[in-house]
């Protein structure tokens, strides 16, 4: 039997989480909602998909991210001549060693900025999803672990551009979710324009934990308890999704933990050392949207994966008995 986070740690979780949240919104003003989903992918040990437009603040948000938890940041900018090796290293030969050297490339950080993901070539966005998925890197045998907390926070265009490669369906799958930080309303921009002397990128923010606690936090999120009735309501939900008539790929194992995975960080992050159906409701559409597969002729009518998932979440009601703790 694992051990179950007690009130105190969730208390203790909260706290912490608060703090990282309003440490961020000092950069992404008026963005609470992605700015708590940006660290619920951190803390779930998951990756972050953001589809923007250009200027929206997405590097500061990765710089924001990374500098709060006293991590090292890279931005990687995609594009169609860029090689598995400029994203993971490579090994040079040291002629007075004479043996092979491994150079680390910039994917060993803790937070990778993986800007218009959708601009490289599929072997490249290939490689990086491996690292995702892995957490290592592979060169001539010799395995690299990329250290942690290790999140990737990757970016395209929602615009279908020429010379871009749509991701895949299985490599969308390996994103945790999938968010769009949108343009700020007009009080936000206004304090924005405010602020217009300083040069975005020159604000430095405090760090609010280390690095080995981000770790500490990601494992304790694993300790939320969850009901029987809770794995229940998920697993309907995932199985609506497959057998919904607009939906041709629905959501698979993998979506359904990963839906489980942020649930429980959420949970925590209110303060609850339990998850509640509205952690799973909260975190449907940003968890699950992405790796469904619209039915072309649906697409056509206008239908979109999120309306789905709203559909599915008012067909599907929650449990209302929760087993005592």
């Amino acid at each position: 039997m694992t051990m179950t986070m007690t009130p105190d740690e969730a208390a203790w979780f909260a706290e912490s989480f608060n703090r990282l949240v309003t440490n961020v919104e000092q950069v992404l003003l008026g963005k609470t909602f992605v700015v708590r989903l940006g660290f619920t992918a951190l803390l779930s040990e998951g990756h972050l998909l953001l589809e923007d437009y250009p200027g929206t603040g997405k590097t500061s948000f990765a710089r924001a991210i990374a500098q709060s938890v006293s991590g090292t940041t890279n931005r990687i900018q995609f594009t169609p001549d860029l090689l598995p090796g400029d994203i993971t290293g490579v090994s040079i030969f040291d002629q007075r060693e004479n043996e092979f050297e491994f150079h680390p490339g910039p994917v060993f950080s803790n937070i990778v900025l993986a800007d218009e993901i959708n601009r490289a070539s599929p072997k490249t966005q290939a490689a990086l999803l491996e690292v995702m998925e892995e957490g290592q890197v592979t060169v001539d045998g010799v395995t690299h672990p990329v250290g942690s907390p290790f999140m990737v926070i990757a970016t395209q265009n929602p615009i279908e551009q020429a010379g871009t490669y749509r991701l895949p369906e299985a490599q969308l799958d390996r994103f945790l979710m999938k968010a769009s930080i949108g343009y700020p309303d007009r009080a936000s921009t206004m304090r924005i324009l405010d602020g217009a002397d300083v040069a975005a990128h020159s604000v430095t923010i405090e760090p609010v934990v280390s690095a080995e606690l981000v770790v500490e936090m990601a494992q304790l999120a694993r300790t939320v308890h969850v009901d029987p009735t809770i794995n229940d309501y998920v697993s309907r939900l995932v199985e609506a999704s497959r057998s919904a008539t607009e939906v041709r790929l629905g959501v698979s194992v993998r979506g359904a933990l990963a839906l489980m995975r942020a649930a429980k960080t959420l949970a925590a992050s209110n303060g609850r050392h339990y998850v509640v159906p509205d952690d799973v409701k909260a975190l449907a559409e940003s968890v699950l949207a992405h790796r469904l597969v619209i039915d072309a002729e649906a697409e056509f009518e206008g239908v979109t994966a999120s309306s789905v998932i709203a559909q599915i979440l008012i067909e599907n009601p929650p449990p209302t008995e929760r087993q005592a703790v």
